[in-house]
């Protein structure tokens, strides 16, 4: 039905000021009237639900959640409305006369054989087989809850999650005490992304069975990725007092610890996992990106850590290694697969889609191979700057191995490096002729297989590569193009003009800020009279974690009332505030560098250890800006003193630093990838001539 977007919006919005006045009655009616214009109306569908649940009518609001989420189905508000409507509806049946009889169970006999076939279809990993008999299952006999139940399990080893969701919702009407199903609708929603719902529908789980392990350990990491990490690592003990030896358990101890910069302690549970479980590769990969940031160890220490990872996990599949049929041609069209995780609204976006949308398509033939547990708007983009979208979610790394094999890709690009969802055992079966790491990482990836890392001059220099499983490609430019988010608005005068004093800030992650950075920090914010540092990070939404790095700065001297930390997304007006830029060491900052810049902010960078600590240094002198960047700790200290010492001189920067960076091969996509494409064809040339 068509209907006056604006008038209804207008209606709408009249409908949820009576409702937030308490109006019931005129809420109602004006609902009701735009649901007449519009009857799938998403918002108008989770307003009129709210509203029955506020006048106690929650059966009555649950077609309106339905219609609302069938509607928009990413909209994690419309499920934990939903949820609040059956928790209601359980909490009056449970108030109901205890005369009431409960309903007698179905026999399960009639399912014993298909339930038999589908549990070994489950175990095998067979799942798509498994979602076929779970179908045929719910068809037969509808009134069965394991059915539902084993289809909602099914659904999301398929990666439906949605789809799972809606399974699971008739499963837990007809299994109301099976604690699992709650759990799997955890599991559903904490793969959308919908932590505040996962975490609703863990701790109903654990209501019903307060050992469930399972759920202890998967709300532990919903409340870390929602920035309560005391409360996270909480729930991580639970689990392991439930049971010790639980090696993923002891991992994500070890994770939530290092994501807040306690080094050592992380060790310790990355290797109580290892010690449960040596060949667990996800926790030797936790130990490496760790191992990154850590402020006292050098190059050579850190590289170490990677030789055993490759010799664990990655020459023992050199016997997969086979000889490649490609057309020995470096002069035509190559083929050319991007393997990543992250092909969504993902920091990565603001670099490598200046890279996809300026391919040339008639040198390369983009295949991009998405690992996605869900799409977004970000998605179709990338979707329309590729040639080939194959979904890999799901897929073994054996079949998806052999389906690189069959695309007879040329050149296949990794983007994920030691990060979450990556696929490097793909990599180690060498499936391409040529295969690189580039951008999402940060360092080599530990991988042998994999032929090149493409950086550049400064983030590698010569006689660093004795610290690289793979071999640099150096570009004679930074190895990257930003395109900045939309939204960011204009640079705005220097604040230190109108506020009196200087402030200087950082948008970083907790696992950055080290004893080194808080000193040099401090002793900056001595050196100049009044000044303030704001520390803007996801990881510092609660009052504990603000509180903890305080004290760090009152050890030197810092008072809390010159530190503003906090948390604000996105950032822009956070930027605003700002009037010098401090980057991180020895791991330096990344996305949010570029962000400063674009803002009009200068910062200064201190060259460090090769590849994550020069990146500042990269960006810095691709902007042609070689003089912020400092070589030792005390000149850090220098250089931002002396930046802070001349106000005019700063504001007269910040008004055309965006123009200068606009005008930098930062800013040049089409450009990037004229450099990145005869990177390629080159990289062919060369495997080309080895096979003669």
């Amino acid at each position: 039905m068509s209907y006056n977007e604006t008038a209804i919006n207008e209606v709408l919005s009249l409908a949820i000021e009576q409702h937030q006045k308490g109006s019931f009655s005129e809420a109602e009616k004006l609902y009701r009237a735009v649901l007449q214009a519009a009857p799938n109306h998403p918002d108008a569908n989770y307003n009129f639900g709210i509203l029955a649940l506020d006048m106690g009518y929650a059966k009555e609001s649950i077609p309106f959640f339905e219609t609302a989420i069938k509607s928009q189905p990413l909209v994690e508000a419309y499920y934990l409305g939903y949820i609040d409507a059956y928790k209601m509806i359980e909490a009056h049946e449970k108030n109901l006369s205890a005369s009431s009889q409960a309903p007698s169970q179905v026999s399960m006999k009639p399912i014993q054989k298909e339930l038999g076939k589908w549990s070994k279809l489950h175990n095998k990993q067979r799942h798509k087989e498994a979602e076929k008999i779970s179908r045929e299952m719910i068809k037969k006999y509808p009134k069965i809850g394991t059915a539902w139940k084993t289809l909602g399990i099914t659904l999301i080893e398929t990666k439906q999650y949605i789809e799972s969701l809606c399974i699971n919702k008739t499963a837990i009407k007809l299994l109301s005490e099976d604690y699992e199903i709650p759990y799997n609708m955890g599991v559903a929603f904490q793969l959308l992304g919908m932590l505040k719902a996962a975490a609703i529908c863990y701790g109903r789980a654990i209501d019903m069975k307060p050992d469930y392990l399972e759920a202890h350990n998967n709300l532990g990491t919903v409340l870390q990725k929602q920035g309560n990490v005391a409360e996270g690592i909480a729930s991580y003990e639970k689990a392991l007092s439930i049971k010790s030896d639980i090696c993923k358990v002891h991992n994500n101890i070890g994770f939530a610890l290092s994501n807040q910069g306690m080094f050592v302690e992380a060790d310790g549970y990355f290797n109580k996992a290892l010690e449960l479980e040596s060949n667990f590769e996800g926790a030797f990969s936790n130990i490496l990106f760790s191992l990154n940031y850590h402020p006292d160890k050098s190059a050579e220490e850190i590289y170490e850590a990677y030789k055993e990872y490759s010799k664990r996990f990655v020459v023992p599949f050199s016997r997969y290694h086979k000889s490649h049929t490609n057309v020995q041609n470096p002069n035509r069209r190559l083929k050319v697969g991007y393997v990543s995780g992250d092909f969504n609204l993902h920091a990565v976006r603001f670099f490598l889609e200046p890279l996809l949308a300026n391919h040339n398509h008639k040198v390369v033939e983009v295949y991009a191979y998405a690992e996605l547990t869900k799409e977004d708007e970000m998605t179709q983009k990338y979707k329309s700057y590729c040639d080939h979208w194959i979904p890999t979610a799901g897929m073994s790394n054996d079949a998806l191995a052999e389906k690189i094999r069959e695309d007879e890709i040329d050149i296949l690009v990794d983007l994920a490096g030691q990060t979450a969802g990556n696929r490097l055992e793909v990599f180690a079966r060498k499936p391409a002729p040529v295969s690189l790491s580039w951008l999402g990482y940060g360092y080599t990836t530990g991988v042998s297989a994999i032929d090149y890392y493409l950086s550049d001059e400064v983030s590698v220099p010569l006689g660093s590569e004795h610290f690289f499983a793979e071999k640099p490609w150096r570009m004679d430019q930074p190895s990257f193009a930003y395109s900045p988010a939309v939204g960011m608005g204009e640079v705005n005068p220097l604040p230190a003009l109108e506020k009196g004093y200087v402030t200087f800030g950082t948008l970083t992650r907790a696992i950055r800020v080290n004893h080194r950075t808080i000193k040099a920090w401090a002793e900056v914010l001595k050196r100049i009279p009044n000044s303030k540092l704001i520390i803007n990070s996801k990881d510092y939404q609660t009052s504990a974690m603000k509180e903890k790095l305080a004290e760090r700065f009152k050890e030197h001297g810092i008072d809390k009332e010159r530190l503003e930390i906090g948390y604000r997304s996105p950032p822009w007006d956070v930027l605003r505030k700002i009037d010098i830029g401090v980057d991180c060491f020895p791991h330096n900052s990344g996305t949010t560098l570029f962000e400063t810049l674009y803002m009009g902010i200068p910062y200064v960078t201190l060259l460090g250890r090769p590849s994550v600590g020069r990146l500042g240094s990269s960006i810095l002198h691709g902007l042609g800006r070689d003089e912020w960047i400092a070589k030792s700790e005390e000149e850090y200290v220098e250089k931002l003193v002396a930046i802070a010492g001349d106000l005019p001189a700063l504001s007269q920067l910040r008004a055309g630093l965006r123009d200068e960076m606009r005008q930098s091969i930062l800013m040049d996509g089409p450009g990037f990838a004229r450099k990145v494409e005869e990177a390629y064809q080159k990289m062919f040339t060369i495997w080309c001539e080895e096979q003669k």
